[in-house]
């Protein structure tokens, strides 16, 4: 029997984490670890640039990099304001009109962020401790937001197995609700995610998310979709937020990502379920006064940064074929998978590892430049098994042909390595 220790580290918060695990067969130490199970990365840890560094940097990291533009600072500056807590900030109340009618909801409410948008919602739609939520087991609600709903409201998530392209199985859904058993919890909502962040930002197919809402609907239990990412999805596919949103009750839209908004998400509805969730954003501390001001950043990009989704789509496909294009045995892409604005390397781990490839790509040869013309970092973030890069509206065509230039130049510098 062998015992294995290993240290972990977090970078953010520093803590030490010690796990012994005993073993009895030494292969499967290398399959854990290859698998991801005993590392554990910091979800904003990346490699650092060196402070002198003067090169072009392509930071792909996430679409929330993104800075407001001078149109958009303009309309936040010649914004109307008022106490949006009195109830008498206009143009929140204009945003608010307009993501109702957007979505096809009764009416919506200004958050601070997604997390605050899926948490009031989770709170509004589970009126009781002791609830339970169905929802994958790979979306950023479960993953990401600190068991939000368990920490504030006593309520327990009961995970789905994902598919890779974000759904999980219908059938799988109806035998996981609860039935009528003083023993059980008791299931008060269901939660999807479009496009799916872990999944590489797949648009969930409408035939599935409507199947969905009709099986959820039938047992009297409401759908929620975490929409960080919606307009994302209906650019791609071409149908309005209101036909894909058709058969959920509720949804969280994010501003501060794709659109560019420095600040804010919106939750659309029932009326009698936004006044449930005003309530309880004053609980927790999201009554905001003179909102106005990130409101019109929101309407700003509403009217300007939508169709914009589009080339950043486009983007991400360019980087996609551009792997593929490689034929590499140590790095791989799919560009049928890319849906929208993130694009997943698929690595072979037994060559390098996610972290090594983020660093190489964070790195400038001499060499390199002498071949390329130029120095170029690309920022990404490492998952097990992949690395994550997300196009957005600060990157634009001559960063997309620089970050191709460079991938192609790592990936045969360590197709070459290997052989």
């Amino acid at each position: 029997m062998v015992q294995v220790t290993s240290s972990i580290y977090y970078t953010t918060s520093r803590v030490q984490v010690t796990i012994s695990i005993y073993w009895y067969r030494r292969p499967l130490v290398s399959a854990v670890l290859q698998a991801g199970l005993m590392w554990q990365q910091s979800y904003y840890s990346s490699p650092k640039v060196k402070s002198d560094y003067q090169g072009m940097v392509v930071d792909l990291r996430s679409d929330t990099l993104t800075k407001p533009s001078k149109g958009m600072k303009d309309a936040m500056m010649k914004a109307s304001l008022g106490d949006d807590v009195y109830n008498e900030d206009p143009t929140c109340k204009e945003l608010e009109r307009r993501m109702a009618e957007y979505t096809g909801k009764e009416a919506a409410l200004f958050v601070s962020s997604g997390t605050m948008g899926n948490l009031l919602s989770i709170l509004s739609h589970c009126g009781r401790r002791g609830a339970e939520v169905l929802l994958g087991d790979q979306t950023h609600i479960f993953l990401a937001e600190q068991g939000g709903m368990a920490q504030f409201g006593g309520v327990q998530a009961n995970n789905l197995s994902t598919n890779p392209n974000g759904t999980f199985d219908l059938n799988e859904v109806i035998s996981r609700i609860r039935g009528d058993d003083i023993h059980l919890p008791s299931t008060d909502l269901i939660c999807v995610e479009n496009t799916h962040n872990k999944c590489g930002g797949k648009v969930l197919p409408q035939d599935w998310i409507d199947q969905l809402g009709i099986v959820a609907h039938s047992m009297k239990i409401p759908l929620h979709m975490d929409g960080a990412r919606l307009i994302n999805a209906a650019v791609a596919t071409g149908e309005t937020p209101a036909k894909i949103l058709a058969n959920c009750d509720t949804a969280s839209v994010c501003f501060s990502k794709g659109l560019g908004t420095p600040v804010g998400s919106v939750i659309v509805g029932p009326q009698e379920f936004i006044t449930k969730a005003h309530r309880l954003r004053k609980a927790l501390g999201g009554g905001m006064r003179q909102v106005g001001v990130l409101a019109a950043a929101a309407l700003y990009a509403l009217d300007n940064n939508v169709d914009r989704l589009a080339e950043d789509h486009k983007h991400a496909q360019l980087l996609a074929k551009a792997v593929t294009s490689m034929q590499s045995c140590s790095v791989k892409a799919f560009s049928e998978e890319v849906h929208t604005n993130i694009f997943l390397a698929h690595l072979d781990t037994d060559i390098i590892s996610p972290q090594k490839f983020c660093s190489r790509l964070a790195t400038v040869s001499d060499q390199e430049v002498s071949e390329l013309g130029e120095a170029v970092v690309i920022k990404a973030n490492a998952w097990p098994g992949k690395v994550r890069m997300v196009l957005h509206h600060d990157i634009g065509s001559d960063q997309v042909e620089a970050a191709v230039a460079k991938l192609k130049y790592v990936i045969q510098e360590i197709d070459t390595q290997d052989q």
